[in-house]
């Protein structure tokens, strides 16, 4: 009965792949109905006939989170489909070019933080109203060990993913008080698509730092999202939790 999600309709954002679909997968599994969000489309439709061919239980949207009136249909669909929002997992995101201050193009600096940062604000806004009407929500950001620590050659990343973290805190506190808990989870090296993105040398870095010396696992983030989703953590707001391998300092 532990971590019991039935019952619960649950959106995950950049959920066709990796940690997304590693958390649509265990949510599914937990009982949960599924919105399976990706700004791929056949890939966000794919993962949902893997997941669920014919239970419908899980809804695959196109979904792109740079574009407010994109995120609304998505908030939209879910309603139409399943009439309720109980959780929002904020996974989308990029990391970018991996180069110093000094050889970033402006376009990169943006792009990255419309999509990390201005992607989750646009999601919490548009599903917030739906969960203070019906006094209840888990809202889960997909943050980074980079936002607390700073990942040399990835400053985009670094200051979406700090942003992402006080956006968490922030919002915490002002629906404490209203059934809606808000929290982050911070992971650090994950193999997933996204190291592909990297240098070589950024990824050998961020390795080094870990004291278990390895990188972590989609099903070890997963499994936080899910504590943290669940009415298992119903006095848990405001918080980032690692899942670090030991990294983090703080």
């Amino acid at each position: 009965m532990f971590l019991q999600l039935t019952d619960r309709v649950a959106i995950v954002t950049g959920a066709a792949r990796g940690i997304g679909l590693a958390i649509a997968k265990r949510f599914y599994a937990a009982g949960a109905r599924v919105v399976i969000a990706d700004i791929d489309e056949s890939a966000a439709a794919a993962a949902a006939g893997t997941l669920d061919s014919d239970a419908g239980r899980v809804l695959g949207v196109p979904t792109d989170v740079t574009s407010a009136s994109s995120v609304e249909a998505l908030v939209e669909a879910t309603l139409e489909a399943y009439g309720r929002i109980d959780i929002l997992v904020n996974n989308a995101g990029i990391t970018g070019a991996s180069k110093p201050l000094w050889e970033l193009e402006y376009e990169t600096w943006a792009r990255v933080l419309d999509i990390n940062l201005n992607g989750v604000f646009r999601c919490c806004k548009a599903v917030i109203g739906h969960m203070r009407e019906n006094a209840r929500g888990a809202i889960v950001n997909i943050a980074s060990i980079a936002g607390k620590e700073g990942n040399p050659n990835l400053i985009p990343y670094s200051v979406s993913k700090a942003g992402v973290i006080g956006l968490t805190k922030a919002l915490a506190k002002e629906t404490a008080t209203q059934g809606i808990r808000v929290n982050a989870v911070a992971p650090a090296v994950i193999e997933t698509d996204i190291l592909r993105q990297m240098t070589p040398e950024t990824v050998q870095y961020m390795l080094s730092k870990i004291p278990m010396n390895r990188s972590g696992t989609l099903e070890e983030v997963a499994a936080v999202v899910h504590f943290l989703a669940s009415d298992d953590a119903s006095f848990v707001t405001g918080q980032t939790y690692d899942v670090s391998g030991g990294r983090a300092t703080y």
